[in-house]
């Protein structure tokens, strides 16, 4: 599996708290935009990301995003 799998052609707005999350940069995940451990065999590896405070993010769920795990409109263009 070289290229991820497309999850969504539109972001995941969330308001999430402060703390850590781990965001599914394969695209197999179950528990969209979270890892799940379906990555495992594949090359690719989840994403940690953490928020100091309270946040609405929108979370990428395209997998093709240049400034994972937060959406940049590439999904616009696959």
């Amino acid at each position: 599996m070289n290229q991820p799998v497309i999850a969504d052609k539109k972001p995941t707005v969330l308001d999430l708290t402060a703390g850590a999350y781990w965001w599914c940069s394969c695209g197999q995940s179950k528990k969209q935009p979270y890892c799940d451990g379906s990555h495992k065999g594949t090359s690719f590896t989840p994403l940690e990301f953490k928020l100091e405070a309270t946040k609405r993010v929108a979370l990428c769920l395209c997998k093709h995003t240049a400034g994972a795990p937060f959406c940049d409109g590439t999904h616009k263009k696959l």
